[in-house]
C-alpha cells in the first residue's frame, strides 16, 4: 500500500534549554529532525513525506533536510498550536491523495524521536497495512500510584511512529474537528471516532524522545545503529 509519513517538527526547545528548535539540534553528523526524514525516505512505496514545522523555523528546517533528499521531495506545513492541530494540517495537505486512492496508509512521527530506526518503522506500518492500524509500545517498569504503591500488571508506553489505513485517519480527525475534540496523540483521536483494530508493535526505551538536555547526549550514545530496528 502506498504511504504518506508525516513527521512532527513545530515544538520547542525550551525544555531542552536550546534556542533553537530542538530537532534542529545536532546529533553526531546531522540535526535530530534528519535521522528520521531518512528513516523515511528508506521506506518502500513513501509517496508524500510532510514536514510540520513552525512558521520560523521554514529556512532552517528546509536547509537542514535538503542534502539527504536526493531527488526526493518534502512539503513543509505550518504547524497549529498543539499536536493535534499540527496532525490535522498536515492531514489536509494529504486530503486530495488519500481520497483519490494514490495514499491508502499514513504513519506520523515525532522529529524528536530520532533512533526508531528503519525497521520499527517498516513493523508498524506492515501491521497496519495488515488490521488497519498500529503503535509502538516500549515496556514500562515499576510505576506508581499516587499513594506510592506499585501499579500491578504490564504497563506499557506508547510511541511513535503510528501508521494507520489513510482514508479512517482522515474521517476521524474531519470529525474531531466538528466535534472541537483534540487527542494527545494520533491514535487517541483515531480510537475515538473509528472501529480501527490497532496492533500493538513492540519497541524499546531506545526510541526515546528527546525533550530534556541530557537526552540528547544519550541518543548520540546508543547511536548510529543501536536504535530499534537499526540492529
Amino acid at each position: 500500500m502506498s504511504t504518506a509519513v508525516v513527521i512532527l517538527a513545530a515544538g520547542s526547545g525550551s525544555r531542552v534549554g536550546a534556542e533553537v528548535n530542538k530537532v534542529l539540534l545536532p546529533l553526531l553528523d546531522v540535526p535530530v529532525l534528519v535521522w528520521s526524514v531518512r528513516d523515511a525516505l528508506a521506506l518502500p512505496d513513501v509517496r508524500r513525506l510532510v514536514l510540520v514545522v513552525r512558521p520560523e523555523d521554514r529556512a532552517a528546517v528546509a536547509d537542514a533536510v535538503a542534502p539527504h533528499l536526493g531527488e526526493r521531495e518534502v512539503v513543509l506545513v505550518d504547524g497549529g498550536a498543539t499536536r493535534h492541530a499540527s496532525e490535522w494540517a498536515a492531514l489536509r495537505v494529504l486530503a486530495p491523495d488519500i481520497e483519490s486512492g494514490e495514499v491508502e496508509v499514513v504513519a506520523i512521527h515525532d522529529g524528536a524521536r530520532p533512533l526508531a530506526g528503519v525497521g520499527l518503522w517498516e513493523r508498524v506500518l506492515d501491521a497496519a497495512r495488515e488490521v488497519g492500524g498500529a503503535i509502538p509500545v516500549a515496556p514500562v517498569r515499576a510505576l506508581l500510584h499516587a499513594d506510592l504503591s506499585v501499579v500491578d500488571g504490564a504497563v506499557g508506553a506508547v510511541q511513535t511512529p503510528q501508521a494507520f489505513r489513510a482514508g479512517e485517519v482522515l474521517a476521524a480527525y474531519a470529525a474531531a474537528e466538528a466535534d472541537g475534540f483534540e487527542a494527545t496523540d494520533t491514535a487517541g483521536c483515531v480510537a475515538a471516532y473509528c472501529g480501527l483494530e490497532v496492533a500493538a508493535v513492540p519497541s524499546s526505551a531506545l526510541n526515546l524522545k528527546v525533550t530534556f538536555p541530557e537526552d540528547v547526549a544519550l541518543a548520540a550514545g546508543i547511536s548510529p545503529g543501536r536504535g530499534p530496528g537499526r540492529s
